[in-house]
């Protein structure tokens, strides 16, 4: 029975986590775009933004983060024999990557909090999609455990960053443009 619960409260904890983290992200950008508003607003927003983002850090993401390792070494103790299979080997490694990804958020909230971050908008927008790759890769690990279609799932995976990288790139064109229209739209004096 310590079985579902572990297993239950795991899959609460990588939620959380994960809606954290992409939450955080998000916020990341706004922040970052916020330089190009003039003042008293900039100043505001990034209050606002720094705000946000240490609440979400602090409150959400990170207990999201320590309940989802402690549940799993409960599911670990209820079932040992699963550190013996490949599959879980291969998703430990992408949840070290998940680990890494987590503590360099912390690192860019604390440039963005001294005004030292040199990423842009368009930059913290592709890194926003890394959590997305990790997120499917561990599921479809944990999921299919050793009978993952590993050649499928690539194309899979390698389909899903190129979506990601034009979405990307259209909506920094949509942007542009759109800011183009508005700058024509002021009339010239």
């Amino acid at each position: 029975m310590a079985y579902y619960w572990f297993k239950a409260f795991h899959i609460v904890g990588f939620v959380v986590w994960f809606a954290g983290l992409f939450y955080l992200v998000r916020l990341f950008i706004y922040h970052v775009e916020a330089n190009a508003e003039p003042e008293p607003a900039q100043t505001i927003l990034k209050n606002q933004y720094q705000l946000m983002e240490k609440r979400l850090y602090s409150i959400i993401t990170t207990p999201g983060m320590l309940v989802t390792i402690a549940m799993a070494i409960g599911l670990v103790t209820t079932e040992p024999d699963v550190l013996k299979q490949g599959w879980l080997h291969i998703k430990l490694g992408f949840v070290v990557l998940l680990l890494g990804y987590h503590h360099y958020c912390k690192r860019l909230m604390k440039q963005l909090e001294k005004n030292e971050c040199t990423w842009n908008g368009q930059q913290l927008r592709a890194f926003n999609e890394a959590p997305t790759i990790l997120l499917v890769a561990i599921v479809m690990l944990a999921i299919f455990k050793d009978n993952l279609p590993t050649d499928l799932t690539a194309w899979v995976i390698f389909a899903m960053i190129i979506a990601m990288a034009a979405t990307i790139q259209l909506y920094a064109r949509k942007r542009r443009l759109d800011k183009e229209r508005v700058l024509a739209e002021i009339p010239q004096e």
